[in-house]
């Protein structure tokens, strides 16, 4: 078979394809800081390059942010055409004094990987680059048509994929679009996400007297922002964790019966969620189980929080200025828009008198929900399971990845969300890391997928 040339081809090179993903690693590809743009065109670029060297046809293209790479192999109307998604930007690394050591100089210890982007999402991106990799080199031909399409924006909001999209998806057309940007259900269990929050991000600045002022001289006259904006945020929720702004739960679609059977059958508890978080107990909105609300429900958090004096010692001030940044995760039905301007109006309707204040809508994303039965789900499913040798469970995630709204709605092609890093590889977060077992499950994942794509429908 296929398959068995193609698996002995990953699993005789595992290591070369660490040391290549290691070269990866080593870019600071922080897209959110300009001082790193050099960077991450060094990042597009190695991405490129080895997508040229498989054969495929490469587009770098320039769209006034980070580049973006488009890529696809030799498009044969006989065959079903798999488009797999993913970003080789990454995070700041802040607080670089939590790094055990440093962030862009990869580290393996007992068979982790640690470095910014090992998990999110150069690791995940690259399992299907080696995959294809593996056809290639054994000379196999491929099952499937594959497209790529990997950008350099997605750690920092930018606009490049969904422009793209939107004027490309005649050329972007497929059967399925693969995403690997979440994670397995835990360290056993492959899972297959079929939904993801959506976001509503906000910002309020609360503005107060001209310039900070002694808080002697001044106490007790005027309006205090920090104080002011206290207020407004512990009117956000209420104390049973249900979010306080007027409709904000009217479009939300309930669970089903079956997915609240499923989930319970999944055995996480809340004793799990401390250990995993270092939380003392867990907290949320009363009537729903700690995993329903992490994965079904929608949730309104503050960020940060910025006023005043931190500094060392003491600083007697009514400070000018305050800001909070809050973000409201949302579920399928609900419209970030309209979320976002229910928050502005609630907020603004509980302002105390004294200060000015502003909300500022950054950014949102639609939420996604997938159908659970489809032929390519069931593709997914059997991948998965023949990849990681255990029978896979569907999860939902708490986190967003906005562009896959866009790909629904201009692709109309099912979506794959196929994760195979770990809610614990603390993404976005210092000593970031991603298991080799992972890595290299994934690749065969991805290259079995191939196989089980093209026997649907």
């Amino acid at each position: 078979m296929a398959s068995e040339k193609i698996l002995g081809y990953l699993d005789s090179h595992r290591d070369e394809h660490v040391d290549q993903l290691v070269e990866f690693l080593k870019i600071p590809s922080i897209s959110s800081q300009s001082d790193h743009d050099q960077d991450t065109r060094r990042a597009a670029s190695f991405v490129a390059d080895e997508l040229k060297e498989l054969g495929l046809a490469v587009e770098v293209v320039d769209l006034g942010g980070h580049p973006l790479i488009y890529a696809e192999t030799e498009i044969r109307p006989d065959r079903k055409t798999l488009l797999f998604y993913g970003h080789y930007d990454v995070q700041p690394v802040d607080p670089l004094d939590l790094w055990d050591t440093p962030p862009f100089e990869p580290r393996i210890e007992n068979g982790i990987i640690y470095a910014r982007g090992a998990c999110d999402d150069k690791g995940q991106v690259y399992t299907h680059i080696k995959a294809l990799e593996a056809y290639v080199r054994q000379g196999i031909e491929l099952p499937v048509n594959v497209k790529f399409i990997i950008e350099g924006e997605e750690e920092a909001g930018g606009e490049s994929i969904y422009k793209y999209t939107e004027q490309n998806a005649e050329k972007m057309a497929c059967d399925a679009i693969i995403v690997s940007d979440t994670a397995l259900y835990n360290e056993t269990t492959p899972g297959i996400c079929y939904s993801l929050k959506g976001l509503a991000y906000m910002e309020i600045q609360v503005t107060g007297p001209a310039m900070d002022l002694h808080s002697g001289s001044y106490g007790g006259t005027v309006q205090n922002p920090g104080n002011a904006l206290a207020e407004i945020v512990a009117k956000l929720k209420d104390e049973d964790g249900r979010c306080l702004v007027p409709g904000f739960y009217d479009d939300v679609l309930e669970l089903d019966q079956e997915e609240r059977d499923g989930f319970a059958e999944l055995g996480y508890t809340d004793e799990i969620l401390c250990k995993e978080t270092g939380a003392s107990a867990a907290f949320g909105e009363k009537g729903f189980t700690t995993l329903e609300r992490m994965w079904a429900r929608p949730t309104c958090d503050v960020n940060g929080l910025l006023s005043g004096y931190g500094g060392e010692g003491a600083k007697t001030i009514i400070p000018a200025n305050a800001m909070a940044k809050v973000s409201m995760r949302l579920v399928p039905n609900q419209e970030p828009e309209k979320i976002a301007k229910a928050f502005t109006d609630y907020v603004l309707s509980i302002a105390p008198a004294g200060v000015k204040v502003e909300v500022i809508d950054h950014h949102g994303a639609n939420p996604v929900l997938v159908p659970r039965k489809s032929d390519m789900m069931k593709a997914g499913m059997s991948a998965l399971e023949q990849g990681f040798g255990a029978k896979p469970v569907f999860i939902r995630e708490g986190g967003s990845i906005p562009i896959v709204g866009t790909f629904q709605k201009c692709l109309k092609s099912p979506v794959l969300l196929l994760g195979y890093g770990l809610s614990t590889d603390n993404i976005h977060s210092p000593n970031e890391k991603f298991h080799l077992d992972n890595f290299w499950r994934g690749a065969r994942t991805s290259a079995i997928l191939m196989e089980e794509a093209a026997k649907q429908g």
